[in-house]
């Protein structure tokens, strides 16, 4: 019985991990964003400011945005999970 419960016990605790989400910041600074974007200043790239007024309106953005650094078109592809390139985007995506 004591086996059962530390063995439920581990499994509860690797699941729990799998369910962490990054912030859009941290996703953005651990994948390199900020090496080329800044959230208010033109860097190599656009400023998320400019990319935020660039999609004003448009309710498939982020969508776009994460298949474009999924297949590397229009922007050098990105290595990450569909959830870290969601908050990312995201990220970017809220720059007022």
């Amino acid at each position: 019985m004591k086996t059962l419960l530390v063995v439920a016990t581990a499994v509860g605790v690797l699941a729990s991990g799998f369910g962490y989400a990054e912030s859009g910041a941290d996703v953005a600074k651990a994948k390199g964003c900020l090496n080329c974007h800044e959230m208010d200043k033109k860097k190599v790239g656009p400023s998320f400011k400019d990319v935020t007024a660039k999609h004003k309106g448009d309710k498939g953005a982020q969508a776009k945005m994460v298949e474009k650094l999924k297949e590397g078109k229009g922007h050098m592809k990105v290595n990450a999970s569909d959830a870290e390139l969601k908050a990312a985007v995201g990220y970017a995506l809220s720059a007022k």
